[in-house]
Formats: C-alpha cells, sequence, structure tokens
C-alpha cells in the first residue's frame, strides 16, 4: 500500500502558491494540506485562490504531478449566537467551491471548545456542532468532498469526537486525526485512540515533541500564539521538534494505520506558523518524507521477518 505523504502550508508561512508546487515535489511530498499562503490564513482572500485564477491552478497541479490534499480552513460551529454560525457556514460553502475546483479531497473544520465537564450545556453543544457538520457535509456530497472535525481543542480527547461523529452519522462527515494530540495533551495510549476514532478517520497529522520544563517566551512567540488562538479557541503549546526527534511513538502509530488499512493521507502538521522559533520548511519539511518511508520499510522488514 503506497503512503500518501503531504504538508501543511503551516510549515513554510512565507511561501506563495509556486513555491509550493516547486518545493514540495522537489522535497519528496506527494501532496499538499493548504492553510494559507504568504501568511494569509483565509484562502478566500489570496489572490491566486481567486476564482478566475482556479483553471490555471489545476493546469500547474497536474503538470507538477502533485495533489491538494485538502484545505484546512478556520471554521468552526461552537459559537453561541446563531449568526455567527450561518457566517460560518457561508465561509464553509466558499471553502467547498475553492476544495472542488483545486481537485481537494476535504475541508478541515473545528468543533472547538466545549463547556467543562459536567456543565449541562456541554452535550448540547456538541449536537450544535454535529448539526453543523452536517449540515455542510450535505452540501459537499454531491461533489464528493468530506468535512473533517480535527481532534483539536476540546475534542483532542477522544470521548467528545466519538460523541459528534454518532450525533453526525453522514457519510461525508468524518475526523482528521492529529495523531499528537490526543497522545500528549490526554494522555491517551495510540492504539486506545485509533481504536476509538478508527471508523471515521480520514486524514491524519503528524507532529513530533518532547516535554520540556516551563520557560521564558519571546515577544514574537506570544504574539503568534495570541493570533492562533484568535483564530482556533483551544490552540494548546507542546515543545515541537522535528520529526523522529522527540518521544511521539511514530513507528507505532504508522503501524496500527498500516495494520488497518488506512489509505488516506499522512500530513506533517509542522506549525512554524505559530511557533516561530521552530526551524524553517527547508530544514523540517525534507525529513519528515524521510523518514516516514524509513518507518514503512521497517515495517515491510519485521512483517516479513
Amino acid at each position: 500500500m503506497t503512503l500518501n505523504i503531504c504538508f501543511s502550508t503551516l510549515a513554510c508561512p512565507d511561501w506563495n502558491w509556486q513555491e509550493v508546487l516547486k518545493y514540495g515535489s522537489q522535497f519528496g511530498f506527494d501532496g499538499v494540506e493548504i492553510r494559507l499562503l504568504s501568511r494569509e490564513t483565509d484562502l478566500l482572500k489570496i489572490a491566486d485562490l481567486r476564482p478566475t485564477e482556479w483553471s490555471m491552478r489545476r493546469r500547474e497541479l497536474v503538470d507538477a504531478g502533485f495533489r491538494v490534499a485538502g484545505l484546512a480552513s478556520s471554521v468552526h460551529f461552537d459559537d453561541i449566537a446563531a449568526s455567527d454560525r450561518a457566517h460560518q457556514l457561508e465561509i464553509g460553502k466558499r471553502y467547498l467551491e475553492l476544495c472542488s475546483a483545486l481537485g481537494g479531497e476535504f475541508i478541515r473544520v473545528f468543533g472547538d471548545t466545549l463547556p467543562a465537564a459536567g456543565d449541562p450545556n456541554r452535550s448540547a453543544m456538541i449536537n450544535q456542532i454535529a448539526e453543523g457538520l452536517v449540515t455542510l457535509a450535505d452540501l459537499a456530497a454531491p461533489a464528493g468532498i468530506q468535512i473533517l472535525l480535527e481532534t483539536h481543542g476540546d475534542f483532542s480527547a477522544s470521548p467528545p469526537s466519538v460523541e459528534a461523529m454518532l450525533l453526525a452519522n453522514h457519510s461525508h462527515v468524518g475526523l482528521v486525526w492529529d495523531t499528537h494530540h490526543p497522545w500528549r495533551f490526554h494522555q491517551e495510549p495510540l492504539a486506545l485512540t485509533w481504536n476509538q476514532l478508527r471508523p471515521w478517520t480520514r486524514h491524519t497529522h503528524w507532529k513530533d515533541s518532547v516535554t520540556l520544563p516551563e520557560r521564558a517566551t519571546t515577544t514574537a512567540t506570544q504574539s503568534a500564539a495570541s493570533a492562533a488562538s484568535q483564530l482556533m479557541t483551544g490552540h494548546r503549546h507542546a515543545d515541537y521538534v522535528l520529526f523522529g526527534g522527540g518521544e511521539f511513538p511514530a513507528f507505532e502509530c504508522l503501524k496500527l494505520l498500516r495494520n488497518d488499512h488506512y489509505s488516506g493521507w499522512h500530513s506533517l502538521e509542522w506549525e512554524k506558523m505559530w511557533h516561530p522559533e521552530l526551524m524553517g520548511p527547508e530544514i523540517a519539511l525534507p525529513l519528515f518524507p524521510q523518514k516516514l518511508r524509513e518507518l514503512e520499510r521497517h515495517l515491510q522488514y519485521c512483517a516479513g521477518s
């Protein structure tokens, strides 16, 4: 089974469309998950992604032998006001048009923040989020696009994600399993998380981190974290390191996926945009396809020995 390997453009916040195409292929990736271009996270504002440019972008992708895996939006369904939720849905509709034009497979959306455990409004909020997923998925289904809730924010823990999926119960609603978040933030064993999320996982995010004592942050780091929190209320800090250099059990994770014949994307989410102290894309990006394919070869060797 061939690995489908892509990267989120969070890794290369200063790159434009042409640089993503050029270096993505050069660094060994099969595709890209578009979160931003040239530091603009609202893809609807980017000149290269306007409707008049769509046919050109598709030709460039074909010529490069490169794919858009999907679009990572900031759409979320945890707003209290109905008018705010309606606005999020309208953004989602426009992302669907862009995703279809670029040949993408999914739109990533957020939950994102829930009332505390024991709060009587918690279940109502999860139900509201599930309704938002279904409404957008009904629009996405004719184009074959999936609406994927990420294990992010309060949905980093598996139980709320499972509850939302059961409530949605829609063929075009699924999950982005950020393989790092439940493991790091909620100490969930990977096998436990996978067994719970497996029926709905359509896309995976990969990253690595270490456990460090708290330390002073710079103004640039604080500013980037604040920008992330404004877009995603569930954003949390971790001490990220180059893939394969930290504590994340990547071999175990890949083995779980391969044993169950997962065929979706493996996307590196190197959060350079939100963590300016991290290494640049020219260092971080080429490592991921190389290391993931090394893990794959090791799996094959173990299976054959």
